[in-house]
């Protein structure tokens, strides 16, 4: 057998987790500082398609990706060959002192996918926080403003700036202020809670901000750690317009809805909206550290000189793997696939939602779905949501929290899962929830 080949087949052999973690995991205590989390207490051994093995040999189905990056699978063949043909060539030159062409390859695909046929220009970096922070950069340098509007449940970064932008407090933000100055918030649409009212958004910024002092909107189209909240119909489009109206720059934070992961290349797509600048990262790289900022050419191109750019941006393996992604999806028809894996799933997650009350509500877009947990006054139950959660991880399924109130599971399969494993994923789900006391 193929050691290189992982079955795709969930098994347990031990408990979770099994003796190998545990030694580990205390290896991890003694080396690691307590502010690193772990979702699952097991070490990965190996990982392909949609299974994650351990070094126990537990062999988990992968309802995560990694947080929407391995969006072609781990260990995807495209990805694998492409990279380790560039490790055998160079790794690192530094695309601002010796540039190559898979850099240049990657930023044409970019301006290529991303929304509108507008003139665009890209640049690399090294994350889904970076790419934010430039997009911020640009902007405020093309309109010369300096005031910008993020939103409740909003999930940016965690570097400063992106820890500014983003709306929820603990983990992400407690005690590490004070923070970026010239920031405002805003209430997000979250049609589950009734909250994020346009019109009144609006009135509020050109009262509070005025809107000739906004360099940029940032906005996820789909709040991804604000727990998979898609707004309302025609909220991200009247934002949009307000935006163009008063000269503001609409930013786009695809980086965990972005190539594929929603059905389309970029989740904006699904409602018609062009964004000024979008920002990406997670699976863009199939795994490895990159991300990009492309914008309006008449926007990007106003930086002076040597005022864009990073030492490790545009790594060429990760370049390499980039384009491998890019290839993969096209080729595989992997954004039909994360519509077809959103129409297996959401039936499912609806008759959970029928035959328990504590399921308040169901949404997503393709393979990027989820369900908010709520307790029998309709408040999030952040307890009983974490509790299901582990008992996925128990019984061999991965899965994610997430959400403002920490009452969401969430669900991100990569987009090569096949169907037997995705209906064994759901079996897994459907048995935790018989299986509670409720």
């Amino acid at each position: 057998m193929d050691e290189r080949v992982v079955p795709q087949q969930r098994r347990l052999v031990t408990e979770v987790p099994g003796p190998r973690s545990r030694e580990l995991m205390a290896r991890r205590h003694a080396a690691l500082p307590t502010g690193v989390g772990a979702t699952l207490p097991v070490f990965a051994a190996r990982a392909q398609g949609g299974i994650v093995e351990d070094v126990d040999g537990n062999r988990f189905v992968d309802f995560a990706a990694g947080i929407a990056v391995t969006t072609v699978g781990s260990s995807a063949p495209r990805v694998v060959e492409a990279v380790s043909d560039q490790l055998s060539a160079f790794t690192h030159t530094c695309f601002q002192v010796t540039p190559y062409e898979s850099y240049v390859a990657v930023c044409e695909a970019l301006n290529r996918l991303t929304p509108g046929d507008h003139e665009k220009r890209s640049f690399l970096v090294n994350s889904g926080a970076e790419a934010v922070e430039n997009a911020v950069k640009v902007a405020r340098y093309s309109t010369g403003r300096s005031a910008v509007v993020a939103f409740d449940h909003g999930f940016h970064g965690r570097t400063l700036l992106g820890m500014t932008l983003t709306g929820k407090v603990m983990p992400y933000k407690q005690g590490f202020g004070p923070f970026a100055p010239e920031v405002y918030r805003a209430p997000y649409s979250y049609p589950y809670r009734g909250t994020g009212d346009l019109p009144a958004t609006l009135s509020m910024l050109e009262k509070t901000v005025g809107a000739s002092n906004i360099a940029c909107v940032v906005v996820e189209p789909i709040a991804g750690e604000g727990g998979f909240i898609v707004p309302a119909p025609g909220w991200l489009q009247g934002l949009a317009a307000w935006c163009s109206d008063h000269g503001i720059l609409l930013v786009a934070d695809e980086v965990q809805t972005g190539f594929g992961r929603t059905g389309a290349w970029f989740a904006c797509e699904h409602e018609g909206v062009v964004p000024d600048i979008v920002a990406t990262a997670k699976g863009l790289g199939g795994g490895l550290p990159i991300g990009g900022v492309t914008a309006r050419a008449t926007v990007i191109d106003s930086v002076h000189p040597g005022g864009l750019g990073g030492t490790f941006g545009g790594n060429p393996l990760a370049c390499a793997a980039a384009l491998a992604v890019i290839d993969t999806i096209e080729s595989d028809g992997l954004i039909e696939r994360a519509k077809q894996i959103g129409a297996t799933m959401l039936p499912r997650l609806r008759a959970l939602q029928a035959s328990y009350p504590a399921v308040g509500d169901v949404r997503g877009r393709g393979a990027m779905v989820a369900i908010e947990i709520i307790d029998p006054t309709g408040a999030p139950d952040a307890a009983r949501t974490a509790t299901i959660a582990s008992a996925c991880h128990t019984e061999g399924l991965l899965v994610l929290t997430a959400g403002s109130y920490g009452n969401v599971l969430r669900f991100l399969p990569p987009l090569v899962i096949g169907d037997d494993l995705l209906d064994d994923g759901l079996s897994v789900l459907e048995k935790v929830f018989t299986s509670q006391p409720w």
